[in-house]
């Protein structure tokens, strides 16, 4: 969000799961950086109706709490909301591709039954933690991250319509996700090292 609103020179207003809200101190410096609960209605009132920029992320909490040995296969990007919500305030999506997050803090294992019990989406056991004990839940590796920003995708339909159609939706999804994970993979194999890019 940063390099964006510094490129730019414009404010970026990103957009997570309602859950990161309640999290002591990640809620408090989310909402600061301008982050907002993921609701179709936030995201239509910022583009449409302020003209401001929203960074969504379409795999939710699916994306970032894969294994280390999934990294860069991008899951379903959930009923293509991101989509429909473009397709309503008469904007593009601007894909971008993201190398060294999934480095940076490598999840080794999930414990679904705690996250459960305790109401997270998920309970990570990361390399972090296993390399420096509860500390390494707010230490990252050090792994040089590099983005990439696609072309814009345009969808040429009239916005606010009452209704768009669910299988076009969906196809605009899956082409977003597809020109994503083929910038992803072009991007890891072309990197030299995780460390210096």
């Amino acid at each position: 969000m940063h390099g964006i609103e510094t490129e730019l020179n414009r404010p970026v207003y990103g957009l997570a799961d309602y859950f990161f809200r309640h999290v002591p101190v990640v809620g408090t410096m989310w909402s600061r950086l301008g982050g907002l609960p993921a609701h179709p209605d936030n995201a239509y009132r910022l583009l449409r109706e302020q003209g401001q920029l929203v960074l969504v992320f379409p795999e939710g909490t699916k994306g970032t709490s894969k294994l280390v040995g999934e990294r860069y296969q991008l899951r379903r990007f959930g009923r293509g909301g991101f989509v429909e919500i473009a397709m309503r305030a008469g904007v593009p999506v601007i894909p971008i591709a993201v190398v060294g997050a999934e480095e940076s803090m490598p999840i080794v294992a999930r414990l679904p039954t705690i996250a459960r019990s305790i109401g997270v989406p998920y309970l990570p056991i990361t390399a972090n933690m296993l390399a420096f004990g509860p500390l390494g839940a707010g230490i990252y590796f050090p792994a040089k991250f590099k983005l990439r920003v696609l072309d814009p995708v345009h969808f040429e339909v009239p916005a606010d319509q009452e209704r768009y159609s669910k299988s076009r939706v969906m196809d605009e999804s899956e082409r977003i996700r597809s020109m994503i994970q083929d910038a992803l993979f072009d991007m890891v194999r072309r990197r030299r090292s995780v460390w210096f890019g």
